[in-house]
């Protein structure tokens, strides 16, 4: 498949556990999403940044099929051992996939859970629900089962708890074990860190990656913290604009990035540069509101290097199987000045 200007290469392999292509979200004639297209592999962890309202999100709902009332996604979203697209897919047809070939763990673990009823019981649901346990019984011994993988103490004891009695970072735990119930084949998390501190988060990280590995589970990370991507994730897409604008390997993009939007999330991530007056490095501007990107780059009205053949839109430009960027102006090839895998929190966050 020849790939559309500025979008990333989604020829799909046996190996494909997801394969988007030509993803495109819109609202009311606005554009929020264009041309999105990757595939994930089984086993692979790839990361999904960029600043708030860049279209992470979006993707990620287009690909659940839970988009809000009004928005239309339009392209293709194709899952192994699903013999549908998920794009146009009826709710009836689309709740038979959630749950059990792909789930997702979302930022706020209290939206995800019923407060009404007992964790265990919500566990259980799920293997009932896409008859992987034959009876009630098997069921709730395999949700004790999951609140032991997700770590928890005394997990019969937790089964019966309600969600308001736990913490953030155990409810957190909780909403992973009902992610992974099934074993899905395609793990989707959105920010599913960003609520904890600092400690919680490092082991619910801990527990999603062991989770995702024990399965060999595609995983897709939706995150601000380029730390997180550097420790959970073996790929980084970085969207700007609705678009795919970078993708490689993590380490390749945060020490060699290519497009200037990339350089400068990673040199925003660096709390050891600062300007002669003191200041931390930043990208200039703000986020344009959603729909409302410059024509052409949608990064050009940010960029320092910006001229004007950035008012046409950048081609694709490969620079490996996974790898590639589109950008007029990118980063010369060799190391990026002061590039280091980020380990600070929040990074790029608009």
């Amino acid at each position: 498949m020849t790939p559309a200007p500025g979008t990333a290469p989604a020829a799909a392999t046996q190996d494909d556990v997801l394969a988007v292509r030509n993803l495109d979200v819109t609202v009311g004639g606005r554009t929020l999403v264009e041309d999105v297209g990757f595939t994930i592999r089984a086993g692979e962890r790839v990361g999904l940044i960029g600043e708030s309202g860049s279209g992470k999100s979006l993707t990620a709902l287009s690909v659940m099929g839970l988009l809000p009332e009004g928005l239309r996604a339009s392209g293709s979203v194709r899952l192994a051992g699903v013999d549908h697209d998920l794009v146009g897919a009826d709710e009836a047809r689309m709740s038979r996939v959630r749950g059990k070939e792909i789930a997702m763990v979302f930022q706020e673990p209290m939206t995800a859970l019923n407060p009404t009823m007992r964790v265990g019981r919500q566990i259980a649901e799920v293997l009932l629900i896409h008859r992987t346990r034959p009876d009630r019984a098997s069921a709730r011994a395999a949700a004790v089962e999951l609140l032991a993988q997700v770590g928890l103490p005394d997990p019969g004891a937790a089964a019966q708890a309600y969600p308001h009695q736990f913490s953030g970072g155990q409810r957190q735990r909780v909403v992973l074990a009902i992610a992974l119930a099934n074993d899905p084949a395609l793990l989707v998390c959105d920010e599913p860190t960003t609520a904890l501190d600092v400690t919680v988060q490092a082991r619910v990280l801990d527990l999603i990656v062991r989770g995702v590995q024990d399965r060999r589970s595609a995983m897709l990370f939706i995150t601000h913290d380029l730390a997180v991507v550097a420790t959970a994730c073996e790929r980084v897409m970085v969207m700007y604009g609705g678009r795919l604008v970078e993708s490689g390997p993590v380490r390749e993009v945060f020490t060699r990035p290519r497009h200037r939007y990339t350089q400068g999330l990673i040199g925003a991530s660096d709390l050891t540069v600062v300007d002669d007056r003191g200041r931390l490095a930043t990208i200039r501007g703000s986020v344009p509101p959603a729909g409302r990107f410059p024509a052409g780059c949608v990064f050009r009205n940010r960029c320092d290097h910006a001229t004007e053949v950035c008012a046409t839109r950048p081609e694709w430009i490969p620079t490996g199987p996974d790898s590639g960027y589109a950008c007029f102006h990118p980063v010369p090839g060799s190391a990026a000045p002061g590039a280091t895998t980020p380990t600070n929190q929040e990074a790029g966050r608009g």
